[in-house]
């Protein structure tokens, strides 16, 4: 008998120059079928993050095999359970992570530490853009710069759904949240989900205004997905003693950091891989992210914002909106019912 199909967004090839998205294709592929510690998931959307167009060209630490499906994270309803399992039951409604395969009607997860319950009253495109942005800032300001009630928290990027993530849950800590970013409308949103104050950098000097909100003592946490100059200015803008959280290098490259500012002014670098910690060093931190990140959301703590949707036959064009800057929080694609 032949296997059911299902239709998925497909990279066959690596793009060249890279991280163009016209490499993608949807095809048909058999359905997964779920093993006994698994659940099957009819995917309702899958969200476009930043490493999903690193891999369209082996760019990202993980390199899936050609052909392989797109996407880290989405939403979708389960329609069937393992053997084994017994935490999930057909018809939850569940936010999942998988490295990758996300862009497809259906998805097989592991029932361990991938899977979160949808809160209630969302969307599957909210759900689907929740899970990476939210277990980054969670892990990055509680468990790695440990982000105390008054700490002036420095967030660049804050227009990303990473950014926007740690903006929302630095509020919620008590900490004076600057953000940055490139555009006053897109600022104008990160402002309504909760930063005190935003600087566009493309018309002003973040660290001379950081420096003048502090009075000049600077920013105890710096929280940055940008990279490059970016990261390199930032030690400027640190406060004595200050966290400096690596998140990410949207800008395209590598930063140079001099050793002799870190010694002076007692700067912690801290990288951040919250998925990696949680499969090398410390199982544990995935269940604290599977139930307190649900809770959260459920008190509107975070919640996504999400400035595009598309089709799954416009799954490129997701991308590219991703690439050319225009998104503002998140951008989803929607699955065929």
């Amino acid at each position: 008998m032949k296997a059911p199909l299902m239709r998925a967004v497909v990279c066959d090839r690596l793009s060249d120059p890279p991280g163009d998205p016209s490499v993608l294709k949807v095809e048909e592929r058999p359905i997964p079928q779920p093993g006994p510690a698994d659940v099957l998931i009819k995917v309702g959307a899958a969200s476009v993050n930043f490493p999903d167009i690193l891999m369209l060209s082996a760019g990202y630490q993980h390199k899936p095999e050609l052909p392989f499906i797109p996407g880290m994270e989405g939403a979708g309803t389960v329609t069937a359970v393992g053997a084994g399992v017994t935490t999930w039951r057909t018809g939850d409604k569940l936010i999942f992570g998988v490295r990758p395969g996300a862009m497809a009607q259906y998805v097989r997860v592991a029932a361990s530490g991938n899977l979160m319950r949808l809160p209630e009253g969302w969307s599957f495109a909210e759900g689907s853009a929740f899970r990476v942005g939210a277990t980054t800032a969670y892990h990055s300001l509680i468990h790695r710069a440990q982000l105390k009630r008054g700490n002036v928290l420095l967030v660049h990027g804050a227009s990303g759904g990473v950014g926007m993530a740690a903006v929302q849950l630095g509020r919620h800590l008590g900490a004076r949240v600057i953000a940055t970013g490139g555009d006053d409308a897109r600022l104008a949103v990160v402002k309504a989900n909760g930063a005190d104050d935003v600087v566009n950098y493309r018309t002003a000097d973040f660290v001379t205004i950081v420096k003048e909100l502090t009075e000049g003592r600077g920013a105890d946490v710096i929280y940055d997905p940008v990279g490059g100059e970016v990261l390199e200015r930032s030690i400027r803008a640190a406060a004595y003693g200050a966290r400096l959280l690596v998140v990410g290098f949207t800008s395209g490259g590598p930063s140079k950091i001099m050793s002799n500012h870190v010694l002076i002014k007692g700067l912690s670098i801290l990288g951040v891989r919250a998925g990696e910690t949680i499969r090398r060093h410390s199982p544990e931190l995935g269940n604290d992210y599977v139930e307190e990140l649900p809770r959260l959301a459920g008190l509107g703590v975070m919640r996504p914002h999400i400035s595009h949707r598309f089709p799954m036959e416009r799954a490129a064009d997701a991308f590219r909106a991703l690439i050319d800057r225009k998104v503002v929080g998140k951008a989803v694609i929607e699955m065929p019912t």
